[in-house]
């Protein structure tokens, strides 16, 4: 670089894509106006330097995937590691043109409070560290009630969700991007090689990952299975809904994108609304994260923060390894374990069993769920197991029980998806797939399931549950 040239610096954190990128467009413009190049860095914090979470796994092979394509393109993604603080430090050093630093907000849970500390780091440097809202529709404090506080409830908040105009995807040609990004040696040695380790320790073969598939995925999605989509979005069995939610977490593609295209998209009226409600539910449960910040440790609702969850670990476990002895609830936790990923339908049954049947504390299950899920988010996933345990904002009333078994004759009636992670549940016909307790000993001969021995017996009754758990909820329960 001659001497007169700046850089600017643009932090990816869960945004590795070229196309919409706020933060990366911003950074742009400003090297159009005043010369220069830009160059892509990524903080790998120590406490995150594993890949044992399976979403830890799709994650790097994710960042992996974009380094290698800027790589391709005559640049590169740095990896700095340390203190934030010292990781910074490293980077000016080896790049004392950089002039600006650039990343896109993170405006809940602990990247707050890193990014917090960046830039008050870089303010000391002299140099002004630009963030931007990226990953949702709207900011958090943007949708709120006539009275300035933010919505409880999901539906009003929608009607006004809605009326919001969406900021439209910028469009900044490639050969633009690429042809500005600047190549140089890396300034974090230690980083570099620590980041190749964890690539090769990683263990899943995840077929399709980084933007390129995330666009397929969505014109696919779009083209194929939008319309139909609010009729067969809940069967788990049949792949109707979009799977884009790991590429939502990645930042392969921007939520922008998505609604734009489902948005314009030739499909029923009824599906697009319906999909475009569940990118208001992230911005909505994003909202109440960020006016709820402890809400990863503490029940929204007052009234609830004082219930005495069990923290039983033989059920627990049970749970996690899908041996309840409920088909639909041990496929569900099955698919997790061996995927990383779990239909949306189980999300809600899984959840509901381990804090209504089981009555064990949503906060084991959140944090469970956390390490296992390639597209968790913070908000969303909290969110959800606060619906589920009762406790949260619009959550489901506590006398709402889901039943496991009238939820898998609902959507899973012939047993498809529950034979597809229960082999041994295989030569069970539909008459016993819900239920198998009920078969007789002869029957579970013929049918190659010996209960007990093949498959589990249920570890709960359920009906007896549901009791305890209204007695639970009252606060008069006797344990």
């Amino acid at each position: 670089m001659g001497n007169n040239d700046t850089l600017k610096a643009v932090w990816f954190r869960r945004d590795f894509r070229l196309h919409d990128h706020t933060a990366l467009n911003h950074a742009i413009e400003a090297i159009e106006q005043q010369s220069g190049k830009w160059l892509a860095f990524f903080y790998l914090a120590p406490e995150t330097a594993s890949v044992e979470p399976v979403h830890h796994d799709y994650f790097f092979q994710t960042v992996m995937h974009f380094k290698r394509t800027l790589k391709a393109n005559d640049g590169d993604l740095y990896i700095i590691t340390g203190t934030i603080e010292g990781a910074l430090s490293k980077l000016l050093q080896a790049f004392p043109e950089i002039d600006a630093v650039y990343a896109n907000d993170d405006r809940v849970g602990d990247g707050r409070l890193r990014d917090e500390a960046a830039e008050h780091f870089l303010t000391k440097q002299s140099i002004p560290f630009y963030t931007f809202e990226d990953a949702y529709l709207t900011e958090p404090d943007q949708v709120l009630k006539k009275d300035g506080t933010p919505y409880k409830v999901f539906t009003p908040y929608y009607k006004a969700w809605a009326k919001e105009r969406k900021r439209t995807p910028a469009v900044i040609k490639r050969d633009v991007l690429l042809g500005s990004v600047h190549k140089g040696t890396a300034p974090d040695r230690e980083a570099e090689t620590l980041f190749n380790n964890l690539i090769k320790k990683c263990s899943y073969d995840w077929s399709a990952i980084g933007e390129e598939h995330a666009i397929k995925r969505l014109q696919m999605f779009t083209k194929k299975r939008l319309s139909g989509y609010k009729a067969n979005r809940d069967f788990p069995s049949i792949t109707r809904t979009s799977q884009l939610s790991p590429y939502i977490k990645t930042g392969a593609v921007s939520s922008r994108s998505i609604y734009y295209h489902i948005l314009n998209a030739e499909a029923d009226s009824y599906s697009a609304e319906t999909f475009l409600k569940e990118l208001a539910w992230r911005d909505f449960y994003r909202m109440v994260h960020f006016y709820e910040p402890d809400c990863k440790d503490r029940e929204i609702m007052e009234g609830y923060r004082e219930l005495k969850w069990s923290q039983n670990q033989d059920d627990l476990t049970s749970w996690i390894r899908g041996e309840t002895g409920f088909p639909i609830v041990d496929a569900g936790m099955r698919q997790l374990s061996k995927e990383g990923w779990m239909h949306n339908r189980l999300r809600m049954i899984t959840a509901s069993f381990l804090t209504k049947d089981l009555l064990i504390d949503w906060r084991l299950g959140e944090r469970y769920f956390e390490r296992m899920l390639i597209d968790y988010d913070p908000s969303s996933n909290i969110g959800g197991w606060q619906w589920a345990a009762s406790v949260g904002t619009d959550a489901v009333p506590y006398f709402r029980i889901f039943n496991p078994v009238t939820q898998s004759k609902r959507f899973d009636e012939n047993g498809t998806y529950i034979r597809t992670y229960i082999p041994e549940l295989n030569h069970v016909p539909d008459q016993y797939i819900h239920e198998p307790w009920k078969m007789s000993e002869e029957e579970q001969l013929k049918y190659k399931c010996r209960l007990d021995e093949d498959y589990p017996l249920p570890i709960v009754d359920h009906s007896k549950q549901r009791k305890k758990a209204l007695s639970f909820f009252k606060g008069d329960d006797e344990e």
